[in-house]
C-alpha cells in the first residue's frame, strides 16, 4: 500500500445529557474537518450506537457514522446486519459498520455473559462477520456453522452501500488480524487482548506495530493496497513539554514514561510536530486513519485542519 493514502480522522463522541447536546456535537465535527464520529459499544458512559448514530446523521450532511466497534457477543449478526442496513439506508450510506470480538471482561462480568477463551470468542466473532457480509447480498443466505445457523433468511433492507458498508476490524492478535485483512475494508492496529480481559499494554510500540502490518500485509496477499490501516490514539496533548506531558499522561495511565515517548499511539508536541509524526507514521507503517477520543477532538482539529485529506 502506497503511504500517501490520504489521511481519514474519526472524532470520537459518546455521550451528552440531551438531543440538542449530541446533534449540536456531530455538527461541530463536522464543520472541524473530522470524516467520521465515532462511538463505542460499552455499557459504560456511552450512548447506545444506533439510535446515536442514526441522529448524528439526521443533523449532519457529509459526516460518516461508525461504531468501533460492537462487541459481536452483545447481538446476534442477523440482527446486527439489519439495524447496520437500516442506518446505511437512512443516513443516504454513510455507515462504517465496526465489529469485534469483545475484549473487556468486566462488562461481561456485569451482564452475565461468559466470557470465553479468544479461541472461541475469535471463531464466533469470524462466522458473524460472514452471516452479516452473506445477509447483505442479494440472495437469500444459508449458514451452518459451529455457532451461527441461517436457513433461507433474505436480508432486508439491503445497505445502500454495496456490496456492503465499510468494514472496520480491529485486533492485536495475528489470527485476528489476519482475519481483518482478508474480510475488512479497515483494519484497526493496536494491542492485543490478554486472555482474561483487558489488552496487553506493553505492544504499544513502533516495533509491534510494524510487525503486525506485516501480519496483515501477508494474510492480505493482492487485496492488501485496498485496506486502510487505522489506529486509535489514546491521548493528544498539544505542548512545548513533550517530557512533562509523557510525564503526566505516564502518572494517569500507570505506564512507564519511556515506553509512552516511544509509543505511536499518543501524541504529544505542538501542532507541526504532531503533524510531522503522523506523516511519520504513514509513512513507517501505511497508518492513515486516525481516530481521537472526545476529549481531544477539539485540541486535535487544528491537526485535522492540516492533514485532512492529504
Amino acid at each position: 500500500m502506497s503511504p500517501n493514502r490520504p489521511f481519514r480522522f474519526c472524532g470520537g463522541l459518546f455521550w451528552a445529557e440531551s438531543a440538542e447536546e449530541w446533534t449540536d456535537g456531530a455538527r461541530r465535527l463536522e464543520s472541524a474537518g473530522y470524516d467520521t464520529l465515532v462511538i463505542g459499544d460499552h455499557f459504560s458512559k456511552t450512548l447506545a450506537p444506533i439510535p446515536a448514530l442514526m441522529a448524528a446523521a439526521s443533523a449532519t450532511n457529509t459526516l460518516r457514522l461508525a461504531c468501533t466497534v460492537f462487541d459481536n457477543d452483545f447481538r446476534h449478526p442477523a440482527a446486527l446486519a439489519r439495524e447496520v442496513a437500516t442506518v446505511d439506508v437512512l443516513s443516504g450510506g454513510r455507515f462504517v459498520c465496526g465489529i469485534g470480538a469483545g475484549w473487556l471482561k468486566t462488562e461481561y462480568d456485569s451482564v452475565g455473559i461468559p466470557f470465553d477463551s479468544p479461541t472461541v470468542r475469535v471463531s464466533r466473532f469470524e462466522e458473524a462477520v460472514l452471516v452479516m457480509k452473506g445477509l447483505w447480498s442479494d440472495q437469500p443466505l444459508t449458514f451452518a456453522g459451529k455457532h451461527y445457523e441461517v436457513t433461507k433468511l433474505d436480508g432486508q433492507p439491503k445497505p445502500k452501500q454495496r456490496p456492503h458498508p465499510p468494514i472496520f476490524i480491529g485486533g492485536g492478535g495475528k489470527r485476528l488480524l489476519s482475519f481483518a485483512a482478508r474480510e475488512a475494508d479497515i483494519v484497526g492496529i493496536g494491542p492485543r487482548a490478554n486472555p482474561g480481559g483487558g489488552l496487553n499494554r506493553s505492544e504499544e510500540t513502533h516495533a509491534c506495530l510494524a510487525e503486525k502490518v506485516q501480519w496483515v500485509r501477508e494474510a492480505a496477499a493482492n487485496r492488501f493496497d485496498q485496506l486502510e490501516l487505522a489506529a486509535l490514539i489514546w491521548e493528544v496533548a498539544i505542548t512545548d513539554d513533550v517530557r512533562g506531558a509523557a510525564e503526566a499522561i505516564a502518572a494517569r495511565r500507570s505506564r512507564p514514561i519511556e515506553q509512552v515517548l516511544e509509543s505511536p499511539f499518543f501524541l504529544m508536541g505542538t501542532i507541526d510536530a504532531i503533524v510531522d509524526k503522523l506523516l511519520a507514521l504513514r509513512e513507517q507503517h501505511g497508518i492513515s486513519h486516525i481516530s481521537v477520543f472526545p476529549s481531544d477532538t477539539e485540541r486535535f482539529a487544528p491537526v485535522v485542519e492540516r492533514l485532512a485529506g492529504r
